[in-house]
């Protein structure tokens, strides 16, 4: 079956155009057109946007939105975004990088989306025109089919020793994830944790915080014994997937052993 492409130049008649039966907004393309090119049949239209607003990157002070179109590349090299670096480059290889969007990302299934574990640990919020919607409960609702079309996303960028980001993979250095971690902290001058937000990604179908972790270490310093109480519950509320890098079990295993050496390093 054919397929149509509709362009258009701004985001609102491109959302009106995804209302269609089997359209499918194209951004980077890494994941629809790799759908389409594996037989989904529920796809006959893509639709696209070249509105310049998608490609924006602006910061004031320390709070930055980014346009969905903006690439892991193109957020990898900026230097604001220097603290948070890392996990744009952990999408993927440079092709990749390089058409992958940030709004993309935020709809990536398990085990992609490594992006979007960094930006639920900065409790970012997910831009629809005007509407502003906090990261975690977009992801809870998101569906790549329903019509909804990103226009960016708004955080602040951390102080880079507040931020630590890690991604598990088996082949180096652009395999597929066997999990994500993304930690953002607020410490004392003492060392104390004041508060703490965790993300994982592939513990479950989307990116979800690991809350019981996040209150283990509140109150607690950041030493072997200090974080024990958190790794022990880490995999608490998680559904991990199996999949052909990993099992479910395996993940599970391996979770408190990767989030101790992120919390240590």
């Amino acid at each position: 079956m054919p397929l149509a492409l509709k362009t258009f130049a701004n985001v609102n008649d491109a959302g009106a155009a995804l209302k269609a039966d089997g359209a499918r907004y194209l951004g980077g393309g890494t994941l629809v057109v790799r759908a389409a090119n594996e037989g989904d049949v529920s796809l006959s239209t893509f639709v696209r946007s070249t509105d310049p607003a998608l490609l924006a990157l602006s910061v004031e002070g320390s709070r930055v939105t980014i346009g969905a179109s903006v690439t892991m590349a193109a957020m990898a090299r900026h230097p604001a975004l220097a603290p948070i670096a890392s996990a744009a480059r952990a999408v993927g290889g440079p092709a990749i990088r390089n058409m992958a969007t940030v709004g993309g990302n935020l709809f990536a299934p398990a085990p992609y989306g490594d992006f979007a574990v960094a930006l639920l640990a900065l409790d970012a919020e997910v831009l629809e025109g005007s509407q502003a919607t906090p990261i975690e409960a977009f992801l809870k609702a998101r569906d790549p089919a329903a019509g909804r079309i990103v226009s960016a996303v708004r955080f602040d960028v951390p102080e880079p020793k507040k931020f630590r980001f890690v991604k598990v993979a088996r082949v180096k250095p652009k395999g597929v994830s066997v999990l994500s971690i993304a930690v953002l902290l607020d410490e004392a001058a003492d060392g104390t944790i004041r508060t703490a937000r965790i993300a994982l990604g592939c513990m479950a179908d989307r990116p979800m915080r690991a809350k019981a972790a996040e209150q283990a270490l509140v109150g607690r310093k950041r030493t072997a014994e200090g974080i024990t109480p958190a790794l022990a519950v880490a995999a608490e509320g998680t559904a991990p997937i199996t999949d052909a890098i990993a099992s479910a079990w395996y993940r599970a295993e391996v979770l408190p052993v990767h989030l101790g050496r992120l919390l240590l390093g």
